[in-house]
This record gives structure tokens, C-alpha cells and sequence, in this order.
């Protein structure tokens, strides 16, 4: 039995669509080479979405609330259009929707980016239906086309998509992708709008509802976007699959956070989102504080964490408990060096949601280590150690 459940995976890997990623600097390592850093998070020290929302309500738009973008850093590459016309793009499971800088915008941010432009693309159609995103540094706004979207060797006709007329703020500036495409569950994103996942199951084009991800660790290639199937050899051992708790975000129950078999986070439990979009571990201030202070990490002036990079050898993991299971994160994941050899702690006080003050967000820091399944169909999570 169980050699026909493997050959049931060998032979579903050959179906899937492997999208090749590229690790790139995130837009927080951008700014900080750039010195532009201190001012920033001086100028953002919070995420600003809700007031934003408050401030443009109108109701003849659609509004999506979107978190602080600061951290995304894996990005793939799509096409939009016939003929197709190019885009970098994050594959981001924190969010739900589709979008890229049109030729029609104004702002500085879209002439650093590919723009689309809708007069060269035969199957274009436009809805004329408004659309702002907010997010944690500004905004963008636009509004709701339909074209053909190809992902991979996968061509979703009539996907509808966001395309900006502004970008305010100049954090997007510095922005190495060109858009987002987001993979989280549809009530996340813009109402009545099918996500591009969604899609590609609807219209037949993927074998089984799911995706996964392999994020490298230290090459920018080699991280991969799986679309309708897993392939084993991206992981070690079994799957361990874990119910989503809240099917919007890519959301789990979470036991306890530990270190040394003590908890140190998370007492009771609490909640965690598998987060592409975000590089970092994110929490709760007061838990937060509590990591940072047991491994010595000091705050410097533009709230970040620094230590003493000979730590990462003496330092003891950090055991995240997931479904009875424990997932370790040793000091050489949870520690960054730079460029200029210096160490930084890649835990960071949650800052986006603060009508839920115990959620953690699980990003890369913990993807890079656990080969993850976000399987649709059953409403679940798969984790294993990455190969």
C-alpha cells in the first residue's frame, strides 16, 4: 500500500508545473544601503492600512487591506496579454489577488517598473470598477481588468487583475518586483474577483488543488513554486499535515514556541500564518521582546535587532510546535549576517493587525526550513523538513 502511494506522488510530480523563483534584496535591505531606513520606519512605525481605508472610503471602490510589504523578497516571473508582455511579480500566500503598474500611471514608482500596457493586448477587457489596495506605506490605486494570464506553462484566460494609475509613497520605489500575485483564499482579496489559483483549478488546467513551496536557503535560484502536485525529492520524510484554523489567510494552530524546553512564547497556544510575502518571524510585542532579550539581542536606532555574530554557533533553537509536532529553528535561520558582517535577529514585533495581537506570522525564516503543501482541497497544511 504505502508503494502505491509513492508511486501516486511520482507520478503526480510529473503532472505538476514547477515556476522557478528568484531570491532577490528584500525592500527593507534596499532602503537600509540606501540610508533611507531610519526615516522610514521613523516616518511608518506602524502599519498605516486601516487609517488609510478610513480616510479614502468611497463607496463606488473596492478596498483590500494589505499588510506592510517591507519584507517580500521571492519573486517569479509571469506574463499578462496577447501577445504576453512580462512581469516580475511575488508569489505571496499572505494575499489574494493580482496586480502590476499600468502605462496610465503617474507615479514615480511605476517608471523604476515594467508597466502593462492594455492598447498592445488583443484580449484585453476592462471593467471600469475602481480599485484601491492599501498597505502599510501608502496605496495603490487603479482598476480591474480581465486579460490572459500564462504562469509557467499554465494560461489562465480572463483573470482578472488590478492595474495601478498611482503608487504613492516612495518605499515602492525601491521595490524589485513589479507586482504581486497573491495565493491566499479567495474572501481574502477583492469581492466577487477569482484569484488566479483559483482559476487555474476552475478551468482544468492543474490535477490537484494545491501548491507548494521550496524556498533555498542561500542561492538566489533554485527556490520553486509547485502548482498542482508536490514533488518528493524537495523534502525529507513524511508530510505532516496540519487543518487550516481560518481559511483567508494560510492560517494554523500553534502549541507553544520554545527554547531549551522551555516555553517562551506562545503559552496555551496561538495562532500562525505560512507567509511567503513576509521574510522575517513576526509576533507579539511583548513575545518578541522576550526572544530578543534571551538571545541577546540589543535594539539599535532604526529598530533593529543586532548580536554578536559568533552567537550563531552557541545559541540554542527555537522549537515552534505545530500539531504536537516540533518544528526547530536554529541561530543560523534565525540570525542574518549582512553584507558588512553584521548580525541581525530575524524576529521583528508584529505590526499589522492589531485586532489580533497574538497571531504570528511564520515567513521565510521558517519556510527556507520546512518544505510547505498548501493543499486547497482539504483545507490544510503540509510540513517537512527541506531537502
Amino acid at each position: 500500500m504505502k508503494w502505491l502511494w509513492v508511486l501516486g506522488l511520482v507520478a503526480l510530480s510529473e503532472c505538476l508545473v514547477k515556476i522557478p523563483l528568484m531570491k532577490i534584496k528584500s525592500m527593507r535591505e534596499n532602503l537600509r544601503e540606501s540610508h533611507m531606513l531610519k526615516d522610514y520606519l521613523e516616518k511608518y512605525p506602524r502599519s498605516r492600512a486601516h487609517v488609510l481605508l478610513e480616510q479614502r472610503r468611497n463607496p463606488s471602490v473596492t478596498y483590500e487591506p494589505m499588510r506592510n510589504y517591507l519584507d517580500l523578497v521571492y519573486i517569479g516571473t509571469i506574463s499578462i496579454g496577447t501577445p504576453p508582455q512580462e512581469f516580475k511579480v511575488v508569489l505571496d500566500t499572505g494575499s489574494s489577488d493580482l496586480w502590476v503598474p499600468s502605462i496610465y500611471c503617474s507615479s514615480p514608482a511605476c517608471a523604476h517598473h515594467k508597466v502593462f500596457n492594455p492598447l498592445q493586448s488583443s484580449t484585453f477587457l476592462v471593467s471600469g470598477r475602481p480599485v484601491n489596495v492599501a498597505y502599510g506605506s501608502g496605496e495603490m490605486s487603479g482598476f480591474l481588468a480581465y486579460d490572459t494570464v500564462k504562469i509557467g506553462d499554465l494560461t489562465v484566460v480572463a483573470q482578472a487583475f488590478g492595474l495601478s494609475l498611482e503608487e504613492p509613497g516612495r518605499f515602492m520605489e525601491h521595490a524589485v518586483f513589479d507586482g504581486i500575485l497573491g495565493l491566499g483564499y479567495p474572501n481574502l482579496g477583492l469581492q466577487g474577483v477569482t484569484p488566479v489559483f483559483d482559476n487555474l483549478w476552475i478551468q482544468g488546467l492543474i490535477p490537484q488543488n494545491l501548491f507548494a513551496f521550496y524556498l533555498s536557503s542561500k542561492d538566489e535560484k533554485g527556490s520553486v513554486l509547485m502548482l498542482g502536485g508536490v514533488d518528493p525529492s524537495y523534502y525529507h520524510g513524511e508530510l505532516h499535515w496540519v487543518p487550516v484554523s481560518k481559511p483567508s489567510y494560510w492560517q494554523l494552530a500553534v502549541d507553544s514556541i520554545s527554547m531549551n524546553g522551555e516555553i517562551i512564547a506562545c503559552d496555551g497556544g496561538c495562532q500562525g500564518i505560512m507567509d511567503t510575502g513576509t521574510s522575517l518571524v513576526t509576533g507579539p510585542r511583548s513575545s518578541i521582546l522576550n526572544i530578543q532579550n534571551l538571545i541577546g539581542a540589543k535594539a539599535s536606532g532604526d529598530g533593529e535587532y543586532f548580536l554578536k555574530c559568533d552567537t550563531i554557533n552557541t545559541l540554542p533553537d527555537i522549537v515552534f510546535t505545530i500539531d504536537s509536532v516540533t518544528y526547530p529553528v536554529p541561530a543560523s535561520a534565525y540570525i542574518r549576517k549582512d553584507h558588512s558582517h553584521n548580525c541581525r535577529s530575524n524576529f521583528e514585533e508584529s505590526t499589522d493587525d492589531p485586532s489580533d495581537p497574538e497571531l504570528w506570522v511564520l515567513g521565510d525564516v521558517f519556510l527556507r526550513l520546512y518544505f510547505t503543501v498548501f493543499d486547497r482541497a482539504n483545507n490544510r497544511i503540509g510540513l517537512a523538513s527541506a531537502a
